[in-house]
């Protein structure tokens, strides 16, 4: 981490506490680590930040949006593979007794930048060869085991001995439970995406660097189902918007470099495979650029094959950097139907979808009708399931009962059962469609680390009249106020009075507006600039000369450029709708002949 990066974080860590964007929480019992509260600033933002996506990736795509429960039960997990594939490499210390992310350990004193995709037993061999010592204590860790560790935090459904559940890990799960239902929602036609925004959890063993790597976060989480053998996406809406690629073919090379590709080359070269993924990666570029991300600090990086989630079939993450490290805040996965297939097998609910044939069509179809007077004695309660088996086994190989017998296993149990039983035959049948699993196309956005990205790159420093100012110049659409009326002196009360009057007129505008009387004019400014507050209006004795209200003038001064004009009062709401709309910009509207610029 370059000195410079380092200092820039120490900025916005500092600033964030003491103007109330972000703090750890629960500070008057010591704090808890990777809990964190949004102040009044950071609570704003973020719900700015996240009405800019539902804009942009709901309303806009035409996709529905829900909000499911934080807690899930047990066998919800089970299915989806949280229970036994979600985990993390854990290593104590045996002196102090501290935990510590193995993987992270090596990371931070080695080369090696995805520690995760090595299997933990290249892991504990790395932390024996580097010398590797506890954070906490200095006690050296070679030869300590690295164990897997699971990140969900459980707990209780119900009084006594209650239904075992879970913090949801994500809130994809929320969505994919629900199919059968949001399916008749959606008219039973794909391709459909269904938008969530929430909380998640994750027990994390080392939380660390702010809002990074935490225990509770917020997702932005879009699950778009599709056929797909039919459905495309609209790729000719973003085929010329350029991506910085880092693909996993550049990750392999020594030299290996970031490719600058429009979504339409990605997809010629097949940098990237698939088109709904390349879709999103294009939808998403101008998003970013929307919410203030340095575009010159970002990129796409795929996956690694052994960092690959195990649901994805292709995934790229979105990286912003920050303090000289990429930090994913977005993931584009292609998931594939495995997460629907799971939910139909474990519930036994209907997650497929009909598909209508244009024309019905007459097929062969591989069927069975044993004799249930053999198999019920001879297998008892068994037999129905070995009923099904056996129609499984007909559909996915007719071959197998050609022989004399067939076997089918039955959780775990084999039966064999004689061929002239099963009763195997072919028929032809007349369709009018068929049941398919829809895949997954899945954008998943970590609000909290986007906020922390956004301040990061909006956080600047210059000099404005002789005196260092900080300041953050984040995106009118995202800024927590904006404007702040401000009386020049908070003595008089005349300007105050009119001062009151300017701020009720924005308010009742529908303007997000602050009111600040409280020291020098200059001090104010500054106070607001350091919260990203794009324009001031201050009330002085200009102002009260003219008898005409709306004649009367007011100063708007801009955040990033510190430049100030006069306007009427009459024409202010008008001015600020059309700055806050980006109809035009405050440049252009010092370039108005009937606009004066102030000195």
């Amino acid at each position: 981490m370059s000195e410079e990066r380092n200092t820039e974080l120490e900025a916005v860590a500092e600033l964030a506490k003491r103007r109330g964007f972000f703090f750890q929480s629960s500070g008057a019992y010591g704090g808890v680590s990777g809990f964190f509260t949004y102040g009044p600033q950071g609570a704003a933002l973020k719900r700015n930040l996240e009405d800019a996506w539902r804009d942009r990736f709901v309303t806009r795509e035409g996709h529905m949006e829900i909000s499911a429960p934080d807690v899930m039960p047990e066998p919800v997990f089970e299915a989806s593979g949280h229970l036994d594939g979600f985990d993390d490499m854990i290593i104590e210390c045996p002196e102090c007794g501290e935990s510590h992310r193995a993987d992270h350990l090596v990371e931070d004193n080695s080369d090696v930048e995805d520690a995760e995709a090595i299997p933990i037993e290249e892991v504990q061999e790395l932390i024996a060869d580097l010398g590797l010592v506890c954070p906490a204590c200095g006690t050296e860790l070679a030869g300590e085991p690295v164990e897997e560790f699971n990140l969900m935090f459980e707990t209780s459904i119900g009084p006594g001995s209650s239904q075992p559940g879970y913090l949801r890990p994500e809130t994809a799960q929320g969505i994919f439970v629900e199919f059968p239902r949001l399916k008749e929602y959606a008219r039973g036609q794909l391709p459909f995406g269904v938008a969530q925004i929430g909380n998640a959890y994750r027990n994390e063993i080392s939380p660390r660097r702010a809002l990074v790597r935490v225990r509770e976060f917020t997702q932005a989480e879009l699950e778009h189902f599709i056929d797909p053998e039919e459905d495309e996406p609209p790729i000719e809406r973003v085929a010329d918007v350029e991506l910085p690629l880092y693909s996993a073919r550049e990750q392999d090379k020594d030299d290996g470099e970031l490719q600058q590709l429009t979504v339409e080359e990605a997809l010629d070269e097949a940098v990237i495979t698939s088109p709904w993924v390349a879709y999103y990666l294009g939808l998403a570029t101008g998003w970013y650029e929307r919410i203030g991300v340095d575009m010159s600090r970002f990129r796409y990086r795929q996956h690694l094959s052994g960092e690959r989630a195990h649901y994805a079939a292709d995934c790229w993450d979105a990286e912003a950097e920050l303090g000289g490290d990429w930090i994913e805040i977005t993931g584009f996965a292609y998931r594939s139907d495995y997460d629907l297939s799971k939910h139909g097998e474990y519930s036994g609910d209907d997650f497929t979808i009909f598909k209508q044939y244009d024309e019905p069509q007459t097929v062969e179809r591989a069927t069975v009708d044993p004799d249930m007077s053999v198999l019920g004695p001879e297998f008892g309660g068994a037999a129905a399931d070995v009923r099904e088996a056996l129609q499984a086994l007909a559909e996915r190989d007719p071959d197998a009962f050609d022989a004399d017998t067939v076997e089918v296993d039955v959780d775990g149990d084999t039966y064999t059962v004689d061929t002239d039983v099963a009763n195997f035959s072919v028929e032809e049948v007349t369709q009018a469609g068929e049941h398919i699993t829809p895949h997954v196309v899945e954008p998943s956005f970590g609000v909290g680390r986007l906020v922390y990205t956004v301040l990061t790159h909006a956080y600047g420093e210059d000099e404005v009249a002789g005196e260092t100012r900080s300041y953050l110049s984040v995106p009118t659409e995202l800024a927590p106020t904006f404007a702040c009326v401000a009386p020049l002196v908070s003595n008089d009360a005349d300007l105050v009075e009119r001062a009151e009057d300017v701020l009720d007129r924005l308010r009742s505008a529908g303007f997000e507006v602050d009111y600040d009387e409280s020291g020098s004019i200059g001090r104010r400014y500054r106070r607001q600039d350091e919260v990203g507050t794009p324009f001031c209006v201050t009330v002085d004795h200009e102002t009260l000369e003219q008898e005409e209200y709306d004649a009367a003038t007011v100063t708007l001064r801009d955040r990033d450029s510190t430049e100030q004009a006069r306007v009427p009062v009459g024409d202010l709401v008008a001015i600020l709708s059309e700055l806050r709309a980006g109809e035009t910009t405050f440049a252009e509207l010092l370039s108005d002949p009937n606009v004066h610029r102030v000195a």
